[in-house]
């Protein structure tokens, strides 16, 4: 079974930065696309940003330009570099498989006030 460890989150200001960890159990990052995904409060859980199998990206488009996903292989750990943050990015944000395919970790909050 699976395993998906959120951590990194915070309370920034505007225009701050963070950086998320996702560690997961057993040795899958390499052959499945992950994703990192956020839910706001009273709002559905949306997709961030992906990175496949083969490594290609992709992003929300609001989040395009400020976040960025990587991950470590030997690791098997999943980044999301987070900048610019804004206070609409308040949120617990979570990994999962592109698509998701887990059960959910318990995930990492991220909050954005000055």
């Amino acid at each position: 079974q699976v395993q998906l460890v959120e951590s990194g989150g915070g309370s920034v200001q505007p225009g701050g930065s963070l950086i998320l960890s996702c560690a997961v159990s057993g040795s899958i990052v390499k052959f499945i696309g992950m994703g990192w995904y956020r839910q706001a409060p009273g709002k559905q859980r949306d997709l961030v940003a992906g990175i496949s199998s083969v490594g290609s990206t992709k992003y929300a488009e609001f989040v395009k330009g400020r976040f960025f996903i990587s991950r470590d292989i030997a690791k098997n750990t999943v980044y999301l570099q987070m900048n610019g943050l804004k206070p609409e990015d308040t949120a617990v944000y979570y990994c999962n498989g592109d698509p998701a395919r887990y059960g959910w970790g318990q995930g990492t909050q991220v909050t954005v006030s000055s």
